[in-house]
């Protein structure tokens, strides 16, 4: 199974900050572009990837803003794409469109490879034992995959009207299976299964969600693990990606998401590094800034 990859790739996309109203210039010696090389041992993603680096520009917000508009979809400082999908909630098949959370909720949008892999479970009911927490910071949880939301077998009497290669057919129908998300919820945790989850799984089945936001992998035909997190704007405020062996963080996911709500209701203020609610943060200014230095 692909999940097994012993690589990771990890991205925070679109770097960039505007200080004191002034944007920073990138160094003309970084040069027009950066190449990521992937090793040989991930199968189907043997090319390195080639990404121009992006400028930033400062918010047309007033006041002191630090949300930076990259140049290139999907990065962080740009709308998320919009998407409508077939989803799985509460064991009914429900529809679920991003946009209906503009100016309501925070999203957290994760993407994860298939249905009845490894990994992959231990993320989705990390995140529903943890709702709550999420719920509390008005934000939803979404997961999505390439899978569909229902499982579909292809009875072998139907394949006998076939006249051509009816022998291949029943072959493969023994075997075809098209992993769902409610074959997963309906499996029980501890035969591998999910149980019952406290945020919807979306069905990706055309693979246009995960090749909007840049995670598919176009050979494989699956998603990294790709998490974004979605202001009430619908602007991309934070992104990671692991590769397909590495699983993610909750905690992290929280605390992210806790510093991204705090510098936003607090515009003149900026989240040092491991920051986590009560404690100090920091004016993004040289003079000021030292409050913080010298404090800790």
């Amino acid at each position: 199974m692909a999940c097994a990859a012993p690589s990771m790739i990890s991205s925070n996309a679109a770097r960039g900050a505007a200080l004191s109203g002034k944007a920073m210039a990138l160094p003309p010696s970084w040069g027009p572009s950066r190449s990521i090389a992937v090793p040989n041992a991930f199968h189907g993603l043997r090319r390195s990837f080639v990404r121009p680096l992006r400028s930033a520009r400062r918010s047309s917000s007033a006041g002191r803003s630090f949300s930076v508009r990259a140049s290139e979809l999907p990065l962080v400082g740009n709308t998320a794409p919009d998407f409508e999908a077939e989803a799985v909630f509460d064991q009914e098949f429900i529809k679920v469109k991003l946009s209906d959370y503009i100016g309501k909720k925070y999203v957290i949008l994760f993407f994860y490879p298939l249905d009845f892999t490894f990994v992959c479970p231990t993320e989705i009911t990390a995140f529903s034992d943890r709702y709550a927490e999420f719920e509390k910071l008005n934000t939803e949880v979404l997961g999505v995959s390439v899978d569909s939301v229902v499982r579909c077998f292809i009875p072998l009497f139907f394949l006998g009207c076939y006249s051509i290669r009816q022998s291949c057919l029943r072959h493969l129908a023994r075997k075809i299976i098209i992993f769902s998300h409610l074959a997963w919820v309906q499996t029980d945790r501890k035969s591998g299964g999910l149980g019952d989850l406290n945020y919807p799984l979306i069905s990706d089945v055309t693979k246009s969600i995960s090749k909007s936001y840049d995670v598919l992998i176009p050979d494989q035909g699956i998603a990294l693990r790709g998490l974004f997190i979605i202001d009430k704007e619908g602007v991309i405020q934070h992104s990671t990606i692991n590769n397909l062996a590495i699983g993610r963080s909750v905690d992290e996911t929280l605390r992210t998401l806790q510093a991204l709500q705090y510098v936003q209701e607090n515009p003149d203020e900026v989240c040092p590094a491991g920051w986590k609610p009560g404690e100090k943060s920091m004016k993004p200014d040289p003079k000021l800034s030292k409050e913080y230095f010298a404090a800790i």
